[in-house]
């Protein structure tokens, strides 16, 4: 292996004379090939002389991972699969078994199985483990086991998964999977049109404008477009949903980088559908990027009101680049401003923390900027509602249960211990919330508040400097104060959390077409646009 070495060292000299090539307009040109002559030696040297053989592939993966973690997180190198995952999400289309999975280290956990595709028709469901796809263990496979799923049409494999500790088996057919950018859309009983936009691919602005049309043609005379949990996707896509419901010709983003040709404006280009309808827009904590991009725009041009939470915060701008090998880079190329001007990133990558952690911009250090009618809102923290739901809110605890996938194992197993027959008879109960607190005591579920994580900082120095023993039995009882808050922390965060945990039990009977169903009776968000929505002068007086 070590005389490969010499092949292999070729391929950064190379790229020091493309560097040159299309770097030269920058200042630092020599500093960027003197990097990578540098980078080129040292990968050369740790090959050829470290003690134990070495693998290239993996140090070279490692290399890029570690540089690219120093930058933001949505800058990436992807793989060919990444490639073609990402070619999926914005065609909307591809052949598989029908379901979003998660690729764990020795299982592949099904989140959803999508009704009436292949995994469906096979019995699988959200919480299954797949253990094993045809002859393939997926704990032995080293690459992205998720990636087994896909294939030709009609190419049938067989699955062994574990359910609630039982293993069990099925075999099924791959077929295409078509996802839609609006999975549903109705007309409610006051005459509004109800659409959910879950993504921005590239069939985003067409399907938004089919279904207003047809709500339009029902008798619609108002819309409520809901974007919660959309994490956004393509720009173009942005611009033309928000042309649905704004004049042409009209500014809808700004994008600006220190590369001057990724400097642009964007500038909606057709004819809208309606620029007159009432419009609420409904957002939560995962509504980002192209999501955030529509609800700015409508809210900086005064178009419509937007009811939920402030959305997560993303107003950067990524662009893949072709990299050798059928590899890409995705780099973020630009940061992107609403009309008003604005920039709603809400964490500053450029600046971090004593241990890496970007920093969140603080509400004191917002800019006030000015709608078209004169309204202020404000940058660095997300499109901010106009009319705030506490049941939209995603709360430092509520954040820690859903990365910790708390609330999904507790929909999974109670769903394996309940029955519901119709949708609209569900409410989640006191007694049921009290059970899902007892299932957190009983689970592995760590929940740590800012306050603890100083705490803890705090002790490691006063142990350096000798002070530990000296203020521990303070500590101790601080200790005791935020457990105690801790505890009380799930009852006041109790309408979020139960709100999340209503969808995901509901997408276990009845899919994701019967959740929506569900929302149009009995959530929240939507029962709150239709009382404004039904109130020209409240609304009205909200837009000036």
């Amino acid at each position: 292996m070590k005389k490969k070495i010499s092949k292999i060292i070729l391929l950064p000299v190379v790229l020091i004379g493309i560097f040159i090539g299309t770097v030269s307009f920058k200042s630092d040109f020599f500093e960027i090939a003197k990097q990578i002559e540098i980078f080129t030696t040292l990968f050369k040297e740790i090959n050829m002389n470290y003690v134990d053989e070495t693998n290239p592939a993996a140090l070279m993966d490692t290399a890029i991972k570690s540089m690219l973690t120093d930058l933001d997180p949505y800058t990436n190198y992807w793989n060919e699969q990444d490639v073609e995952a990402a070619r999926i999400n914005s065609a909307g289309e591809y052949t598989g078994i029908g379901a979003l999975v998660k690729a764990e280290e020795k299982v592949i956990t099904v989140i959803e199985a999508y009704k009436d595709y292949p995994a469906d028709k096979a019995g699988l469901k959200a919480g299954d483990e797949i253990i094993k796809i045809g002859n393939i263990n997926v704990a032995d496979f080293k690459e992205d086991a998720g990636e087994l799923l896909n294939g030709a049409p009609n190419t049938e494999i067989n699955i062994i998964y574990r359910r609630q500790g039982e293993i069990k088996t099925t075999s099924l057919k791959r077929g295409s999977v078509e996802l839609s950018a609006v999975p549903f859309y109705k007309l409610l009983d006051d005459n509004s049109g109800y659409i959910v936009l879950s993504r921005f691919n590239a069939k985003a602005s067409t399907e938004v404008g089919r279904a207003l049309k047809d709500l339009k043609n029902q008798g619609a005379d108002k819309v409520i477009l809901d974007l919660r949990g959309n994490p956004g996707g393509l720009l173009n896509e942005a611009i033309n949903v928000s042309n649905i419901f704004i004049d042409q010709g009209e500014l809808i983003v700004t994008t600006k980088s220190e590369i001057e040709k990724y400097n642009r404006e964007y500038f909606t280009k057709n004819e809208p559908i309606d620029t007159k309808i009432p419009l609420v827009i409904l957002v939560d904590g995962r509504s980002a990027s192209a999501s955030e991009i529509v609800a700015g725009a409508i809210q900086d041009l005064d178009r419509g009101v937007i009811v939920g939470a402030r959305s997560f915060g993303k107003g950067l701008v990524q662009r893949p680049r072709e990299l050798a090998y059928g590899t890409q880079l995705k780099i973020t190329i630009s940061r992107y401003y609403t009309p008003s001007g604005r920039c709603i990133q809400a964490l500053d990558y450029r600046r971090r923390t004593e241990d890496g952690k970007a920093i969140r911009t603080k509400v004191e250090d917002y800019n006030e900027f000015k709608t078209r009618n004169g309204r202020s809102v404000f940058d660095g923290g997300g499109i901010l509602p106009d009319v705030k739901m506490e049941s939209s809110e995603f709360s430092d605890i509520t954040q820690s249960l859903l990365i910790q996938d708390a609330i999904f194992d507790y929909a999974t197993k109670y769903y394996y211990s309940h029955d519901i027959n119709e949708p609209e008879n569900f409410s989640f109960s006191d007694s049921d919330f009290n059970d899902f607190k007892n299932y957190l005591k009983a689970s592995n579920f760590q929940y740590q508040t800012s306050t603890e994580r100083e705490l803890n900082e705090m002790m490691e120095k006063a142990e350096e400097e000798e002070l530990k023993n000296k203020i521990s039995s303070e500590v101790e009882k601080i200790r005791s104060q935020i457990s105690s808050f801790k505890d009380q922390e799930l009852d006041r965060k109790r309408p979020e959390i139960a709100s999340l945990l209503t969808d995901e039990i509901l997408k276990r009977y009845f899919y994701k077409e019967g959740l929506y169903e569900y929302y149009t009776d009995n959530n929240p968000e939507i029962k709150r646009a239709k009382t404004l929505l039904n109130d020209p002068s409240e609304y009205s007086r909200i837009l000036k």
